[in-house]
């Protein structure tokens, strides 16, 4: 028998993968997914390691980049990169679960800053952005909805 499969932000499964060293673990959303196959999913983690640089959304003209906080560094194109062979990977999904206000998995809920880093609005984080283009027939929720 086949399960359902549903990708989840790995630190809401109670991984310790976030830039902080934590976890966020949210045992709602893994009850919630208990009778599905999961898939861990953080783009972060696997390409600079935990704990690491606190990275952030900045618009740029009408684009939005991905660049660290201290040191500056543009890494939008590796977080792209890493997020599509994910997705490669994992083609089908019957559910998603996204950490909200995360530059990453954010949904709706990411602060959206201009090049002064001041919070200009909120909008989807990088995975999130990507997800709903390679996942058109999946409804995306983040943890606050469990």
């Amino acid at each position: 028998m086949f399960k359902k499969k549903a990708i989840i932000s790995a630190c809401l499964l109670g991984e310790v993968c976030r830039y902080d060293g934590k976890t966020k673990e949210v045992n709602a959303v893994i009850e919630a997914f208990v009778e599905y196959q999961i898939i861990p999913f953080c783009p972060e983690a696997p390409l600079f390691g935990t704990p690491r640089e606190r990275i952030s959304v900045l618009i740029i003209g009408d684009v939005k980049h991905i660049i660290t906080d201290e040191s500056s560094k543009d890494v939008t194109a590796l977080l792209r990169e890493e997020i599509e062979a994910f997705c490669e990977v994992y083609s089908n999904a019957d559910a998603i679960v996204l950490k909200s206000k995360s530059p990453s998995c954010g949904f709706g809920t990411t602060p959206l800053l201009d090049a002064k880093r001041e919070v200009i609005g909120f909008g989807n984080g990088i995975a999130a952005d990507i997800f709903l283009e390679r996942y058109p027939q999946i409804k995306i929720e983040d943890e606050t909805v469990f």
